[in-house]
């Protein structure tokens, strides 16, 4: 099956041979036969798998009939890299349409936002909170919305954005198309569509599964070896990007400078960063001056970067659902992918728990010159001891890493 079973405007086609699109993803078969016709749509997949395409090019082909400049089209984001991204492959898709984007989000300034708006645009990539200003403002006028796309639901709940999106969807024309996304979907989620949905077409590509293009290898190693035994893994990545993952901000910002210490070409991506700094830090990883993004969970969505080969877990996550988020930021669009992990005796509970949605058990690989920490028995069992000597279960947080002042980099403290 090719792009062209869909028969796309001859303007649209030729943005797909442009991007080198050739075969659709399981998610694009599946959905823009849905879209064209004007259904309304839950698609469940992953991230990675081609959800962005799947909306913007029936989206594209839809607009290139009616008035130009009027916002007919809204797509809702949950952070500004996303936003950015999806304004990018409409650019990319839609290059000789004449169609015009604009995104909408806060941390700079609404000027040119409000300019654009006011100059005519067809589609806006918009946050809830930004989007919500504007709409207050009557700048962002949604009187003439065809087609609304809510982009990564789940992401919008996590980051508690349902109430913004209920208060957006009420101001939507009732005659409209409503495409929702997301790659999990809790109650509330379920609760939003039905709400909003009408007779949906609901398509669910392989949610429940991590990529088939990922491998997935653990390295056992103590706490106060962490960021030696990192250094030594990214010298073993070769050229492609890697994507490293923390548990807090304080965390992913001192490891980064680490790296930079240590000659590595480093970033990080934390919730503390201004938009600017956050779009400089993007624009490095992107465009490969930064070969290492340090992120936390949070911070990192959005972010979709084609030549991450590898994304390495500095710290476990919280959740197995987690695990499957991160890792899935490699092995995209079919291409392979690696996930390494660095765990200590306190992850073991949650090393299980993963290997349990794997399926399988992840490779235990060991690194030359790093000692396997001591694993007790309560710890191997799932339990470690309280300080009245009776057992509890093992907590998922690392311990607070001590200072080894032997070694040459200090642990990170997070």
């Amino acid at each position: 099956m090719s792009f062209e079973t869909f028969s796309f405007h001859p303007l649209i086609q030729a943005g797909i041979l442009k991007v080198g699109y050739t075969t659709p993803t399981p998610i694009q078969k599946e959905t823009i036969p849905a879209i064209l016709e004007g259904r309304d749509l839950l698609g469940l997949a992953q991230t990675g798998t081609g959800k962005t395409a799947a909306f913007v090019l029936p989206i594209l082909q839809r607009l290139l009939t009616g008035q130009r400049g009027r916002l007919r089209a809204l797509i809702v984001s949950p952070t500004r890299e996303l936003a950015e991204q999806t304004h990018a492959a409409i650019n990319a898709l839609g290059r000789q349409t004449g169609l015009r984007s604009v995104t909408l989000y806060g941390g700079v300034s609404p000027a040119p936002q409000i300019q654009a708006l006011r100059a005519g645009v067809d589609i806006a990539v918009a946050c809830p909170g930004r989007l919500l200003d504007l709409m207050g403002q009557r700048i962002a006028r949604l009187d003439n919305i065809q087609v609304m796309v809510l982009d990564e639901a789940d992401m919008m709940f996590d980051m508690g954005f349902l109430p913004d999106i209920r208060r957006i969807m009420a101001a939507l024309p009732s005659q409209r198309q409503t495409l929702l996304f997301s790659a999990t979907m809790p109650a509330e989620i379920r609760t939003l569509a039905t709400d909003f949905l009408r007779q949906p077409v609901t398509v669910e590509i392989d949610v429940a599964q991590p990529l088939t293009t990922i491998s997935h290898a653990i390295y056992s190693v103590d706490q106060t070896q962490k960021t030696e035994m990192l250094l030594d893994l990214l010298g073993q990545t070769g050229s492609g990007q890697v994507l490293v993952f923390t548990r807090t901000k304080h965390r992913a910002k001192k490891l980064a400078e680490q790296l930079l210490k240590a000659g590595v070409a480093a970033t990080s991506l934390q919730g503390n960063l201004s938009q600017n700094r956050r779009q400089e830090s993007m624009d490095r990883f992107r465009s490969g001056r930064a070969k290492v993004m340090v992120a936390t969970d949070i911070a990192a969505r959005g972010i979709d970067v084609s030549q991450i080969t590898h994304v390495i877990n500095y710290d476990l996550p919280d959740t197995a659902d987690a695990y499957t988020h991160r890792t899935g930021r490699t092995g995209r669009m079919e291409k392979l992918g690696t996930a390494l992990s660095l765990i200590t005796p306190d992850d073991l509970v949650m090393v299980r728990t993963i290997e349990r949605l794997l399926g399988k058990s992840l490779e235990r690989r060991k690194l030359a010159g790093f000692e396997e920490p001591v694993v007790s028995t309560a710890v191997r069992t799932g339990m470690t001891p309280n300080h009245s000597g009776a057992p509890r279960p093992a907590s998922n947080q690392p311990r607070r890493p001590q200072v080894n002042r032997q070694r040459f980099y200090s642990p990170v403290k997070g």
